[in-house]
């Protein structure tokens, strides 16, 4: 597997765009804007999308995902349908925040908690987050040793909760309960900033480190 990060809008979302080796074959985590630039990395790889995934339904990880996802031709999967409130705003949310304005969607397929993904040859296991959003998803590649997180998790920090629909208690159960168990070598990939591990998250992070939680 291989895989590229995107920044995109100006909250820097880190929009992924992963494939299989093999295959060349594609999808894309979390367009929340700048759609020239997505495509061009697509193009630059010689990839070809098949899946538009999404984290959450925030508008600066899934602003342009309906767009995107139209112009390629293929679906768009994710998120847990807990955050289809947060997809019938997306209107109101550009206009408030001052993103290009695109329509409202609901997505080609809900996920739940332990469905499976496929790109070319890679399996994906999807696991039920809720807590940055109630609806909110994360990736795993098992053989990688590598999850896209969203923002449910950064190196040294957590996602907020004080969005509509966010819980504290929820979040913090979605981290160790979901996350801790792939293990301390697993590598993530958040929605905004650098990589971490989980190992490094549970002896140094100020929110969720095995010394703070006991």
């Amino acid at each position: 597997m291989k895989y590229q990060v995107v920044p995109v809008t100006p909250y820097r979302t880190n929009c992924t765009l992963l494939w299989c080796r093999k295959t060349l074959q594609a999808a894309i985590i979390d367009p929340g804007g700048d759609q020239s630039d997505i495509i061009n990395a697509v193009e630059a790889n010689g990839l070809t999308v098949t899946q538009v995934w999404l984290t959450h339904g925030h508008i600066d990880h899934a602003g342009a995902a309906k767009v995107l996802a139209e112009r390629l031709g293929v679906a768009v999967i994710g998120p847990h349908r807990d955050d289809q409130f947060l997809l019938d705003d997306l209107e109101q949310e550009a206009r408030t925040y001052g993103f290009p304005v695109h329509s409202n969607f609901v997505p080609d397929r809900y996920l739940n908690d332990g469905d499976q993904l496929s790109v070319g040859e890679l399996r994906f296991e999807v696991l039920h987050t809720p807590g940055h959003t109630p609806g909110h998803v994360v990736f795993h590649q098992p053989d990688a040793g590598l999850v896209f997180v969203g923002d449910l998790i950064f190196a040294s920090s957590v996602g907020r909760t004080d969005f509509e629909g966010g819980n504290q208690a929820q979040l913090l159960a979605s981290i160790t309960g979901k996350l801790w168990p792939l293990g301390n070598e697993t590598e993530f990939v958040p929605g905004h900033g650098a990589n971490s591990t989980i190992g490094r998250e549970r002896q140094l992070n100020p929110y969720v480190a095995d010394s703070v939680l006991g």
